[in-house]
């Protein structure tokens, strides 16, 4: 009873920030009767935005109060355990990681080995997101009929990113309750980052399509590759080789000739100052997503289930919260009720989007945030091949160019990379055979 007070200084952080920032954000959403026009600033992206960034804040501006409180306050050491000590201790500090605890180093692969590994993940990533891009398109762009003759069409892609994220979270999260896992160390807030970055990509890539041009949205996504380098230089201090620069250049030109060259000719978008903007924070926040689990993944060795299950937690806190304070769930929940087609087409999106997660950790842990940019990078030169084959469109020669540099870089990185393995195991021989 003597230790309470803490505990209520805890509760009272959490309870003031969350009312506080609902009635901000019951603010904003408010006078919905006034009509809008296309110049009004609610009818913007900003608005869009600053009302999700609202949600998200309600997360994060208590879990930071309380960090900086705990920490101060030495709640932790004073604090006799108990269970909102352990949940804070979790959430904060973690585990303690000691030397009889850390997960053995991975053994080196062959190059056969590194090979198969590496079409394991290509092809799952390639089969789980194609299925998803097309799942999705089909949501957000068919008009949903039920028994009775009413038409409609859902619209609030926020929903549809919290229904992936909770089934992906349920389901690694049993996944870890059945099967034995290394032990988890990391403070859980540290996941919150990522996924916040996962969050925000997304969305930043949706709002960009109904402002740039489709040659702009190419060009972008083809030279995504080196945002993340010069991010994985800033995030972990990650060195690269020459041959990774020349190579990762290589990939984003023969990336943007070839999908330039299969582009069609459409002038349903302009290129514009929001656009450029919005594209340039989703390269930003997709490169540091990718860099920041590859981190993770080397400093405290979790499992891809692991890694999956913690972003997933947050990102379903994070669309959860904001779904509530802009009243979408009730929106979202009828339309369900009213078109049972819609829930079953919600399932088997999430399935594919839980399923191309799992690969997404799972490729970063074995190959990094390089190899899995590749692999999805080229996802988009796939998806434009598979259209040129289906409705017969013809590549030009500046797209074979394409082609032939896309690939030819790549084996140029496997061969560099297994000469460079190859010399420091001769090296390091070597010192052992003169000690």
């Amino acid at each position: 009873m003597a230790y309470n007070g803490p505990q209520i200084v805890i509760c009272f952080v959490i309870f003031v920030t969350v009312v506080l920032l609902y009635i901000i954000s019951s603010l904003f959403s408010s006078n919905s009767s006034v009509p809008l026009d296309d110049g009004s600033f609610r009818y913007s992206w900003m608005y869009r935005l600053l009302l999700n960034l609202i949600g998200y804040a309600t997360i994060f501006i208590p879990g930071y109060l309380i960090f900086k409180y705990v920490h101060i306050s030495k709640y932790l050491e004073r604090s006799g355990g108990g269970c909102l000590a352990r949940i804070i201790e979790a959430c904060v500090v973690g585990r303690d990681n000691s030397l009889t605890d850390v997960t053995p180093d991975t053994p080196i692969r062959s190059l056969k080995q590194d090979t198969l590994l590496l079409l394991f993940c290509f092809v799952g990533l390639q089969g789980s997101y194609l299925t998803w891009g097309i799942l999705q398109e089909k949501v957000m762009t068919q008009e949903y009929t039920n028994s009775k003759g009413d038409v409609s069409r859902f619209t609030d892609s926020q929903f549809l990113v919290f229904v992936n994220r909770i089934l992906a979270f349920c389901l690694s999260g049993s996944y870890i309750l059945l099967r034995r896992q290394p032990r988890h160390n990391m403070p859980l807030y540290k996941y919150a980052y990522c996924s916040f970055s996962n969050i925000m990509s997304s969305w930043c890539q949706y709002e960009a399509l109904k402002f740039v041009s489709f040659p702009t949205q190419v060009l972008a996504k083809a030279s995504k590759l080196i945002p993340v380098m010069v991010m994985g230089k800033l995030v972990s201090r990650q060195k690269y080789e020459y041959y990774e620069y020349v190579t990762a250049l290589l990939i984003s030109v023969g990336m943007t000739f070839f999908m330039l060259s299969s582009a069609p000719n459409k002038g349903e978008t302009v290129t514009t100052v929001s656009g450029l903007i919005l594209l340039a924070a989703y390269m930003m926040f997709d490169s540091f997503t990718s860099n920041w689990q590859g981190a993770l993944f080397t400093q405290y060795r979790m499992s891809p289930v692991q890694m999956m299950c913690g972003v997933n937690m947050f990102s379903c806190i994070f669309t959860a919260v904001s779904l509530f304070q802009q009243g979408s769930f009730p929106k979202s929940f009828a339309f369900m009720t009213m078109f049972p087609k819609f829930m079953i087409d919600c399932l088997l999106i999430s399935i594919s989007s839980g399923a191309g997660q799992l690969f997404i950790f799972f490729t970063i842990s074995c190959f990094g945030p390089v190899v899995f940019t590749i692999i999805m990078t080229i996802r988009q030169g796939l998806a434009i091949l598979l259209s040129c084959l289906i409705y017969n469109h013809a590549i030009s020669p500046l797209g074979v160019i394409g082609v032939v540099l896309v690939f030819g870089a790549i084996f140029l990185r496997i061969y560099c990379n297994q000469r460079l393995k190859a010399i420091r195991g001769r090296l390091q021989n070597t010192m052992g055979s003169k000690v």
